[in-house]
């Protein structure tokens, strides 16, 4: 326990989360949100094309300069399988909820996007197929094993 009685894992604080199932919304996400959710994006990106309504990314230029140019790359790849996104200089704009449909997509060496490509196509319809899967073992080496864990129907390629 830390000081004033809150649980901590590693020294960082810790909670029970409840949540429920809804719908999702469009949202504007900017500001000092973005530096402390910067490598969620990709994923978000992903949720956001199943959101009612427009979602806007703003602030977020870091996401150039990761393992890869995120924005740009995970605008090139939801939009191959769809998606109505435009690319901004510091973000983009996702307008949905969008049908995806199963494509061949490129990881561009990036982890976070090609795992959030990998989810991208279990909602698609069809085939999706990830170029650069690989880079996923370099922070979640069990993403496909705990993906089936929990019902997705993926694998990896030879």
């Amino acid at each position: 326990m830390a000081d004033g009685g809150q649980p901590e894992a590693v020294g960082e604080p810790v909670a029970d989360v409840q949540a429920c199932a809804a719908a999702l919304r469009g949202v504007a996400v900017g500001g000092d949100l973005v530096v402390r959710a910067i490598d969620e994006f990709p994923i978000f990106a992903v949720a956001a094309t199943q959101a009612e309504g427009t979602t806007i990314i703003r602030d977020a230029a870091e996401l150039r300069v990761k393992e890869s140019d995120r924005i740009a790359s995970v605008t090139a790849g939801l939009r191959r399988m769809g998606a109505d996104v435009e690319e901004r200089p510091d973000g983009m704009v996702i307008r949905g909820p969008t049908p995806l449909r199963g494509a061949t997509v490129d990881s561009h060496g990036d982890h976070r996007l090609a795992m959030a490509l990998a989810v991208a196509g279990l909602i698609a319809r069809g085939e999706t197929v990830v170029r650069g899967a690989e880079a996923i073992n370099d922070s979640f080496p069990g993403f496909v094993e705990t993906m089936r864990a929990v019902g997705a129907d993926i694998a990896w390629r030879e």
